[in-house]
């Protein structure tokens, strides 16, 4: 349902985003080298229980792979999402 929608890297604002019919999807990060710490994932309340923050993990892990960096998973959302998709721990820091 997701696959067209892109996730973006918007630096200034330290987060990855997806837009859906005009409402933001987040995963705020901070920077260590080539290391993106994920602290945070948002998801509007009118989105959730919709695959949405699923989509947006999966979407920032293919960023992170495709651009050769690791990540550190502060999130509880995204340690969870680790935990059902172990192949992706190859990611973490």
């Amino acid at each position: 349902m997701y696959e067209q929608i892109p996730v973006i890297n918007n630096e200034a604002e330290r987060s990855f985003e997806m837009v859906i019919d005009g409402k933001l999807a987040i995963i705020d990060y901070k920077k260590r080298g080539e290391k993106y710490l994920l602290v945070h994932t948002e998801v509007p309340k009118e989105w959730q229980g919709h695959g949405v923050a699923a989509a947006l993990v999966e979407k920032t892990f293919h960023y992170l792979e495709d651009h050769h960096l690791k990540m550190v998973p502060h999130c509880t959302y995204i340690q969870g999402y680790l935990k059902k998709h172990p192949d992706w721990n190859r990611l973490v820091a």
